[in-house]
This record gives C-alpha cells, sequence and structure tokens, in this order.
C-alpha cells in the first residue's frame, strides 16, 4: 500500500496522518491479548505513571510496556508489517528502520489511574543526526478525549521553537502566552481499532488522562531513515531492524 498524493501532502503539512481500517482486526485482537497479560503481570521493563509524574512509588500503575519487540512473536509481527513499508519509504524519503531504543511499545491510559500527558514533541526521547523519524500509533479500540486520545498541534513540526517555551522535562508550557494561542489550534480525531497515526516526532501532541471505566492499550514504534544515524554512545545507538 502507499500513500496517495493527497494523504503524503496533509502528512508532510501538518505533521500528522489518520490511516482508519488499516491493521487486520484479529491480528489486533492476538496484538491486545498479549498485551493484557503482559499488563496484569506488569512484566519489566516497564514506564509507570508514578515515575513519569515523581508520584507515590508505593503503588504502580503501568504507563508503557517497553522494549515489546523482544517480548512476542505478534509484536514483531506488528512492527515488521510489510503492507506499511511503502508508506513509510514515502513519509521518510529512504529506507526506513526501526529504532528500538525506545518508543517500542505498548501504551497505556488505565482507568482514572493515569494521568495527563503534557503536550511536547517526541524528540526529546532520541538523538539522531536530525530529527525527521516518524512514529506509528496502532489503536487496539476505540479512543476518544474521555479515555486519553492523542491530540495534535498541526504544522507544529515546522516551528522552530526557543527553550524557554519548555520546562525542564521538555513539555511544551501551558502557561506560557506564546503557547497558548498554539493550543488552540489542537486537533483530534476519534480512532477504532485497526487505525493507525503517523506522526512526526517533531509535531506537538497531548492526551489528556482517561476518566472512563475501560483502560484504553495502544501500540507505538518509530522508524528512522537509514541516512539518519544515531549519535554514538547515546542511548538511540541501540539495536535496530532495517526494513527494506
Amino acid at each position: 500500500m502507499k500513500l496517495t498524493e493527497k494523504q503524503l501532502k496533509e502528512f508532510n503539512t501538518n505533521g500528522f496522518l489518520v490511516i482508519k481500517n488499516f491493521a487486520d482486526e484479529k491480528l489486533c485482537k492476538r496484538i491486545l491479548e498479549k498485551a493484557k497479560e503482559h499488563l496484569i503481570k506488569k512484566q519489566v521493563p516497564i514506564e509507570t505513571e508514578q515515575e513519569y509524574m515523581n508520584l507515590d512509588k508505593n503503588s504502580i500503575t503501568v504507563r508503557r510496556l517497553r522494549q515489546v519487540y523482544d517480548r512476542e512473536e505478534v509484536f514483531r509481527e506488528w512492527m515488521t508489517n510489510q503492507e506499511i513499508r511503502p508508506i513509510l519509504k514515502q513519509v521518510l524519503n529512504d529506507t526506513p528502520v526501526l529504532t528500538l531504543a525506545h518508543h517500542n511499545s505498548i501504551m497505556t491510559k488505565l482507568p482514572h489511574e493515569s494521568t495527563r500527558t503534557f503536550w511536547h514533541q517526541d524528540r526529546r526521547y532520541w538523538h539522531f543526526e536530525n530529527d525527521d523519524l516518524v512514529s506509528v500509533w496502532l489503536s487496539l479500540g476505540d479512543e476518544f478525549l474521555e479515555n486519553g486520545l492523542l491530540e495534535f498541534i498541526p504544522k507544529s513540526h515546522k516551528i522552530k521553537f526557543d527553550k524557554t517555551r519548555f520546562d525542564e522535562a521538555d513539555n511544551f508550557l501551558d502557561e506560557n502566552n506564546d503557547n497558548k494561542k498554539l493550543i488552540e489550534k489542537k486537533v483530534h480525531q476519534n480512532l477504532s481499532k485497526g487505525d493507525i497515526v503517523l506522526f512526526h516526532c517533531k509535531t506537538l501532541h497531548h492526551a489528556s488522562k482517561n476518566s472512563t471505566d475501560e483502560a484504553k492499550i495502544s501500540f507505538v514504534y518509530t522508524v528512522r531513515a537509514k541516512s539518519n544515524k544515531p549519535l554514538e554512545n547515546t542511548r538511540s545507538d541501540f539495536k535496530e531492524i532495517i526494513l527494506d
């Protein structure tokens, strides 16, 4: 499958693109079943809400299952999906490489226990020669504002921001007046099982906490262009998979 000229223009212009009904429903079901098994066990490595938000560490609420490529065959099956490779080649204009240092994750918004994800750019996680990386977000169920749907700020991947517009954790400051004006331009699109979102690592996005009674579980991984090399002796200088 390839993007249409209109879809490719939309991605390049806005920094993100929703593709409906991309992943097979049976595959999504298998991924979700395995994800729930790991979540119930709180199987490491994980990231918790407590460590992420500097909360009381006496309890553990899983925020993400990390390093999922090496956990289950069905996870690898999705991350090396053949049908999406032509799309990734289009948006990167190069051979895609699956980087496993970060965003190799099952993402969760657990009911009532999850916290807000502040506005940010994913570039903060990476150490490559440039910031042209693209994440693939797979919805494993219904996603909407009340359970923590991603919201995006169109065209924000093309803006050069001053460091004063971010806090020490590289979160985009809500109280900054210039930021407020930009955040007013936020958009969202509800997702269903099998929908995917492609987004540039400089596109500003956030998600509210899950205020429903059901867990929201999603899958995210990131690719770089083959020509965009990781910086030596950084955490991005890690295991990778070339998606020829």
